[in-house]
């Protein structure tokens, strides 16, 4: 049984165009709880300060205080957060192979997805010292094989919008901003579409668009 939504808002640690920062965020818009956010300066080293590092040991972003309970790592907060607040298994899967593939896609979002999509965007926005084109070509394949997965069905890894489709939003959605285009795919943005349609839904802090 779902937790009572918390007395005190979860604290959010984030930096606004993250979005890995962006999938906590919506998911904390999506079960309906009480936030605020904290603005890391990390130019300034901020995430290194020495009271950031207790929240966040390995000094990234997001990390949340839930009223004691501290974590970091995005993936890991979305379980947390469905687990604690949310109906658990509609989120992270009600069959043996329903859980496999919210797994399967919360590890392409912790692999395809940061080497492409995220990786282009760092190199376009942030000056990042990757492989940009290795980046974009990565996206593209990706969103190839996301494309004909979609075709037929709404959402990622069940019936119903899941982690999977959390977790994976942010990056696709803002792909344009590190120059990989999202117009040979209309199966993928419909289903961005139906992200943002949900109740509750937020958006992350767009920059201008390069592709």
């Amino acid at each position: 049984m779902a937790d009572a939504l918390p007395a005190v808002p979860v604290t959010l640690f984030r930096t606004p165009k993250s979005g890995h920062c962006h999938r906590v965020e919506l998911m904390l818009a999506l079960l309906g709880l009480p936030y605020e956010t904290v603005d890391l300066d990390m130019t300034q080293g901020a995430h290194k300060a020495p009271g950031f590092l207790m929240i966040s040991p390995l000094g990234q972003v997001p990390a949340i205080d839930d009223n004691g309970t501290r974590l970091s790592d995005s993936n890991a907060i979305l379980v947390y957060l469905a687990a604690r607040y949310g109906e658990e298994p509609l989120w992270t899967g009600i069959s043996p192979a329903e859980k496999a593939e919210v797994q399967r896609w919360l590890s392409i979002a912790a692999g395809e997805i940061a080497a492409g999509p995220c990786a282009a965007r760092l190199v376009t926005l942030f000056g990042a010292p990757l492989d940009h084109e290795a980046a974009k070509a990565k996206a593209h394949d990706l969103f190839r094989v996301m494309e004909t997965h979609l075709q037929g069905r709404d959402w990622l890894a069940a019936d119903r919008p899941t982690l999977a489709d959390i977790a994976g939003y942010s990056y696709i959605a803002h792909a344009p901003e590190g120059g990989v285009s999202l117009a040979p795919y209309p199966t993928l943005r419909a289903w961005l579409a139906r992200i943002e349609a949900l109740p509750e839904f937020v958006g992350m802090a767009r920059s201008p668009q390069l592709a």
